[in-house]
């Protein structure tokens, strides 16, 4: 783990009391999130805003376009950017988890939950009650706090398979029997019932994924503002730096 030197900064806001003045706050910065990983987690990013925006429109379909059918291939365009996309994805995933093997402790939280050990899951609580604004301080972690290494488990490693092998046994079916998405994926659909119920339920797995999207960005932005460590800035840096030299 590279632990870089701390810095001292004194505080200089005109408004802060005689013993605010004379304080200072110590950053520390450790090293977190590799390149791969941080390349991994931005591409994904792009990966799903494309894969939900097309795909909403797969599922709810534009309105008929006006003139020839031979001038209009709109929805032509929106299957290719999704495939394109899934493509992506799939590969990506793929490489995330040949990188949990390869990486640094770090990149394994994301495949490997501590479930077993019993203050881990003490450790959930108390995070449930910061999030709530029950806790008066956050606790410091350098990695994923065990809330967050849970919900991501749930999230984006099951949600990410779950996606995954529904989609390309769609993919598959319209590539017919033979095709080597079919031989892959095509007992997917024998399982879920019929090809409409695997249609349902991928539709339903992108809201899944799109709710925790939405939480994790607000999550995000409020422990950069709120806690005390960085966190937007580490996904960018690979570097996630501590606001204070307290470590309780």
């Amino acid at each position: 783990m590279n632990v870089q030197k701390p810095v001292t900064v004194p505080a200089v806001a005109a408004d802060f009391d005689h013993k605010d003045r004379d304080r200072s706050a110590r950053l520390t910065s450790v090293y977190v999130y590799e390149a791969p990983v941080r390349l991994w987690h931005w591409t994904n990013a792009l990966a799903i805003t494309t894969l939900a925006i097309t795909g909403y429109f797969i599922g709810s379909p534009l309105p008929t376009m006006p003139g020839e059918a031979s001038a209009n291939f709109l929805m032509g365009y929106i299957r290719f950017a999704h495939f394109t996309a899934a493509y992506i994805f799939a590969i990506g995933f793929v490489f995330r988890i040949y990188w949990a093997f390869v990486g640094n402790h770090h990149a394994r939280q994301l495949f490997l939950p501590a479930v077993w050990k019993g203050a881990w899951w003490k450790e959930i609580l108390t995070e449930v009650r910061w999030y709530l604004f029950l806790e008066k301080r956050p606790k410091k972690y350098i990695g994923h706090n065990p809330l967050a290494q849970i919900a991501m488990f749930i999230f984006i490693t099951i949600g990410s398979i779950f996606m995954i092998v529904t989609g390309f046994a769609l993919y598959g079916e319209g590539e017919q029997a033979g095709s080597w998405i079919s031989e892959l994926f095509g007992w997917v659909i024998p399982i879920a019932g019929q090809s409409m119920d695997v249609h349902t339920l991928h539709h339903l797995g992108m809201w899944f994924i799109l709710t925790f999207v939405i939480i994790h960005i607000y999550v995000a932005i409020r422990e950069d503002i709120m806690s005390r460590q960085s966190i937007v800035s580490t996904m960018i840096s690979g570097h996630r730096t501590f606001k204070d030299d307290d470590p309780e």
